[in-house]
């Protein structure tokens, strides 16, 4: 039976999709921001299914984001293929706020996608979201926008003429340099906001597709052409390929930066990030996810959606007889290998025996309590994705506080603005306690918020936790046995504001939200904490 892609193919935080074909195999790549390792890369031999298979930025002499702020790190990488070798283009971000971005953009390459990646060779600094072109002559060009900080742009509310165009210059393969002369090859549409390059070559026309109008609601795939690789390029007819914008009621929306990609039979594709917004706030838990769109090529030479407009797709035509694999309803982890299960990363430091183990203790994973949560530095914080709009996350935490400064639980955490923590800590007259930590989008301060107040007493030993989340709805539980029933604690909180648009608001935060463990210690001991297992369930059919 002829399967369909169902729509997005990378559910949860999986933006900016660049997608590469190497023979029958289907790679995509998407940024990761301030989580550890960078880069995720997911594979599918039919467009339907996919596998997240590699995070390729490991080590340090690749990726160190200790001090990043917020949705910082690693942006919009580039995966493609060529001279036997896979070539992955990223920028790391070390500045958000205000004027300036600081961006840096690399190039590391591997001969397969499962192998050690090389060290980075670094590249420019003029802008962010780059992307390598492969030319058939054998000449090599690299891409990426132009940042002008001479603007009112701020972080939060970004305006155009701080996107001021796309750069190209040639990449020197045997010097490992760029060459020759650097050009602005494309300033967007009147939409604005230009940047996600990605080129294609298609006969004898060079095809460039952008992302505009920001990553939000008025977010674009814009297209336009050349027959030389420098320009001069013409815009789409429609200009946008893929948008929402003027489509409030779609599905998908902020449908925006993406990709081209061809089956071997010659069907065409287009990868593109969407979000899928809750009612009445319009907000994003799922953060920025990873779609697909069948297209067709007509006689003007041009792309255009299969279904005759702009507006994307929930399901599409898979291109080959497949059978699709719901996401599963349920994982569970006791932590017994000596490595993490795939869903899991941490935050920005590539040395994590610093702040986890799952060897000092078998069959459990060890936080050590390091920085507050919510520090750029250094936090022990080990989480996986939201995937769903409901689910349901527990864990089994070991913890001896012996001050307030010590705490240990379970989070449902977007960034050091906007999370909800329930943890096993100290008070003065509970003694051992667990209660709510709680920062409900409050920018730029950062202020905590106590739901439980002081909590509730726990006895010794082990204390089970649990959240459950109800699209706009978190509520907290405890319990000190297996034997015992769950206690709610804390009133029901607010989901939705750990989103991206939570908080500051659309534009001011890229990532999405994850429920995992954490650990602190704020008076440097390091106080370990022990966590047996980790449950995350969605409801059935979700």
């Amino acid at each position: 039976m002829a399967a369909s892609i169902r729509n997005p193919i990378l559910p949860g935080f999986n933006p900016d999709p660049s997608i590469c074909r190497v023979g029958d195999d289907y790679y995509i790549a998407t940024s990761t921001f301030e989580w550890y390792p960078g880069v995720q890369i997911h594979h599918s031999r039919d467009l339907v299914k996919w596998r997240l298979i590699r995070r390729p930025l490991e080590r340090a002499s690749q990726l160190d984001m200790r001090g990043n702020p917020d949705s910082c790190g690693i942006w919009a990488p580039c995966l493609s293929y060529c001279d036997g070798l896979f070539w992955l283009v990223y920028t790391d971000v070390k500045r958000f706020d205000g004027n300036f971005k600081d961006a840096h953009n690399y190039i590391v390459t591997a001969e397969s996608i499962e192998a050690t990646w090389s060290d980075p060779v670094y590249v420019n600094s003029s802008g962010f979201d780059p992307s390598l072109f492969h030319d058939d002559d054998g000449r090599k060009w690299f891409l990426n926008m132009q940042w002008n900080h001479r603007t009112e742009s701020f972080g939060g509310a970004p305006k155009s003429p701080a996107f001021d165009g796309i750069l190209l210059q040639e990449w020197d393969e045997r010097t490992r340099k760029l060459i020759g002369p650097v050009k602005n090859i494309f300033a967007g549409s009147s939409l604005g906001l230009v940047e996600g390059p990605h080129l294609f070559k298609r006969d004898g026309w060079y095809y460039l597709t952008v992302a505009e109008g920001g990553t939000g609601y008025d977010h674009a795939v814009t297209m336009a052409r050349s027959q030389t690789v420098d320009g001069p390029y013409e815009l789409h007819p429609n200009v946008h390929l893929i948008t929402s914008k003027d489509h409030p009621e779609a599905p998908l929306q902020r449908a925006g930066h993406g990709q081209y990609v061809e089956t071997p039979d010659g069907q065409a594709y287009h990868t593109h990030l969407c979000g899928r917004p809750l009612p009445p706030h319009r907000r994003s838990p799922l953060g920025r996810e990873t779609a697909l769109q069948k297209c067709v090529w007509r006689d003007d030479g041009w792309l255009y959606l299969e279904n005759g407009g702009v507006v994307p797709e929930v399901i599409v035509p898979a291109p080959v007889t497949a059978q699709a694999v719901p996401l599963p309803a349920s994982t569970e982890t006791d932590f017994d290998d000596s490595e993490l299960p795939p869903e899991f990363q941490w935050l920005r430091t590539p040395l994590p025996e610093r702040i986890f183990s799952l060897t000092r203790r078998e069959g459990h994973l060890r936080l050590f309590g390091r920085e507050s949560i919510g520090s750029w530095f250094e936090q022990a914080l080990v989480a996986r994705r939201q995937e769903h709009h409901s689910f349901r996350a527990e864990t089994v935490v070991e913890f001896v506080p012996h001050t307030y400064q010590q705490v240990a639980g379970l989070t449902h955490y977007y960034n050091r603005h906007k999370f909800h923590a329930l943890g096993v800590t100290w008070h003065e007259t509970l003694g051992r306690s667990v209660t709510i930590f709680s920062c409900p989008g409050d920018f730029p301060h950062g202020r905590l918020a106590y739901p439980a107040g002081s909590g509730v007493p726990v006895p010794e030993g082990p204390v089970h936790l649990a959240m459950e989340i109800r699209q706009n709805d978190l509520q907290f539980f405890w319990r000190a046995s297996a034997e015992e029933a769950w206690a709610a604690i804390g009133p029901v909180l607010d989901a939705g504001v750990i989103s991206d648009e939570g908080g500051r608001g659309e534009h001011g935060s890229f990532t999405g939200a994850f429920a995992g463990m954490f650990a602190f210690d704020t008076s440097g001991s390091a106080m370990p904490a022990d966590f047996d297992r980790f449950r995350y369930e969605a409801p059935v059919g979700e």
